[in-house]
């Protein structure tokens, strides 16, 4: 992301996986996790929504955790369907973020991981904020969010997303009454709304 992204290769269920991580200037609020999209279709942590999200982060006091999924760069392994992917985000906030304030974050497929993630360590950790972005919930089976961290979680979709419709991700979100954030004319990939994007996120994170 810029010359201080400090990348490394840790220990993960399948073997290596690869960690790209961006500090802030002053002491960190704590540790956000960011998840990139599906690894068949171009998905890596370099994806600009997933920097856009990393960006915000740093930029409201976090140190911004992303890496690969398993079979993607330099991680080891093969795609799992989701399981197994989940297994890496798990080791991944094991090694990295393994105390104190966390924020989870993901975009499209890793929305969906990132939902099954929050499910996993709810109760357990001081889960301050949940980032769920172009969910890709027409696709997947996303957790419901738990009712207590409503407060805290900011689902952000696209209006005229080509990829995932509006109608999928309301249809997720309505049982739950959980609001969702529309970005009018917004597509999947946000093109050309990555300012205003990393500004909704900051927005959420400062408040």
């Amino acid at each position: 992301m810029n010359a201080q992204t400090e990348t490394l290769l840790q220990d993960g269920p399948a073997g290596r996986i690869e960690v790209a991580i961006d500090r802030p200037a002053d002491a960190a609020v704590g540790v956000a996790v960011i998840a990139h999209p599906h690894p068949l279709h171009g998905g890596t942590l370099t994806n600009k929504v997933v920097q856009t999200l990393a960006r915000a982060c740093v930029q409201a006091g976090w140190t911004a955790v992303r890496f690969n999924f398993r079979g993607v760069g330099r991680s080891e392994g093969l795609y799992d369907e989701g399981r197994g992917e989940l297994d890496d985000l798990l080791a991944v906030i094991a090694a990295q973020a393994s105390d104190g304030p966390l924020c989870l974050a993901g975009f499209s497929f890793g929305a969906f991981v990132t939902s099954h993630a929050a499910a996993r360590v709810q109760g357990t950790r001081d889960l301050r904020s949940l980032l769920l972005v172009g969910t890709a919930a027409s696709r997947f089976a996303v957790a419901d969010v738990a009712a207590e961290l409503h407060g805290r979680t900011l689902v952000i979709h696209g209006e005229l997303d080509e990829t995932v419709p509006l109608s999928a991700v309301l249809d997720w979100a309505r049982p739950q009454v959980l609001p969702v954030l529309v970005v009018p004319g917004g597509g999947h990939f946000f093109h050309g709304q990555l300012p205003l994007l990393r500004h909704l996120v900051l927005r959420h994170l400062r408040a």
